[in-house]
């Protein structure tokens, strides 16, 4: 099979060999700082007896797992430690094609580029689903395209990339879909620190047994380079799971898990509100210069990103170059998230977000 080299390498390597002074908005790397709980960790654990630095547990430290257990309301035997969302994700993809109950797995369009990838490495067929004008799911539409050849519906909320949050309504329905046509819904939640909405609803909250969820603290605790992430498995699908991470990874990284153990312990809810602060100006700051250099754009009700659109120039990697070269900014093309080659997204993890928005108002599009 062949595998495509994902876009962002490319656009990440054009801008660090420019000429000029390029603002990077293409990954979404967090540059605030981690909870200050993460880093005693880290240091602590640099002393440990030599023991510490053997295998955990191939699905993760026990106290890890029932940490998480706790806050999500679930078993502890159901919640596997991966390597970050991303080895989450691909788990339950392989799962729900070992199933032999289709092989159809459903994504929204637009949609992280990551998804279709694993499924296709899966040997999965891909079908892309048209999402609202606003970035919202369209339920229906997910309804009429579900069949028996599908095992696999993944959603993603808070979204990457149009920022889409999906509520309590939103969420049972597509529960719903899924168990009317046998399939796996797959909710990836890796942002739902970042919801400016009021309204995530996790896919957890509905009594299903069909139903995997994703996370990471990569995002919420802005250590992507630690991949700490997890998986919560219905109990009759896990012991395949854990069986396909051992053979896949052996075991993830104890120090990180450690580290991150200990910052969910003993960071409160105002380490989390001054990221959402501190993004949710960075959006505003962003869309009004977005509204200044006359683009359309998708507002984020959750994450970090802004899918936008400039009249007159299509979101392809040649323009995306473009901006690069011409205006000093650094996003990613729009046909990297399914058809949306009108579009480009930006990550606004950095702090010259707000200078990157006054390049572009500035810019001659």
């Amino acid at each position: 099979m062949d595998y495509e080299t994902p876009l962002f390498f490319h656009v990440m390597q054009y801008a660090a060999d420019a000429d000029r002074d390029v603002i990077d908005l293409v990954s979404g790397g967090p540059d605030w700082e981690p909870p200050t709980a993460l880093r005693d960790g880290l240091r602590e654990y640099a002393d440990s007896d030599p023991d510490a630095f053997q295998y955990p547990p191939s699905d993760g430290l026990r106290e890890l797992r029932e940490e998480i257990a706790a806050r999500r309301g679930v078993d502890v035997n159901r919640v596997v430690i991966t390597n970050g969302a991303g080895e989450a994700n691909y788990l339950g993809m392989a799962a729900a094609m070992e199933r032999d109950a289709g092989e159809e797995i459903l994504l929204t369009d637009p949609v992280y580029p990551y998804y279709p990838g694993k499924a296709k490495m899966l040997g999965a067929d891909v079908r892309l689903v048209p999402v609202g004008d606003d970035g919202h799911l369209d339920v229906d539409a997910m309804a009429d395209a579900a069949s028996d050849d599908t095992a696999a519906i993944l959603i993603n909320s808070p979204n990457n990339p149009t920022g889409a949050v999906y509520d309590a309504e939103t969420m049972e329905a597509m529960v719903d879909i899924a168990a009317d046509n046998d399939a796996l819904l797959l909710s990836d939640e890796v942002y739902d620190h970042y919801d400016y909405s009021g309204r995530f609803e996790s896919a957890l909250a509905f009594d299903a047994d069909h139903v995997v969820v994703t996370n990471s603290f990569s995002k919420s605790m802005a250590v992507t380079g630690l991949r700490v992430g997890y998986a919560v498995f219905p109990s009759w699908l896990v012991d395949d799971a854990r069986t396909r991470h051992m053979l896949v990874n052996v075991t993830s990284a104890r120090p990180s898990q450690v580290a991150v153990l200990r910052a969910l312990r003993e960071t409160d809810a105002a380490y989390y509100e001054a990221s959402r602060d501190l993004l949710r100006e960075r959006i505003d700051a962003f869309t009004d210069a977005l509204d200044a250099a006359g683009a359309e754009y998708i507002v984020p009700e959750g994450a970090f990103y802004v899918f936008a659109r400039f009249e007159g120039f299509p979101g392809t990697l040649e323009n995306v170059e473009r901006l690069v070269d011409e205006a000093g900014v650094a996003c990613m093309p729009g046909d990297t998230f399914g058809t949306h080659d009108e579009w480009v997204r930006f990550a606004l993890v950095t702090p010259r977000a707000e200078e990157a928005a006054e390049r572009l108002a500035d810019y001659d599009f």
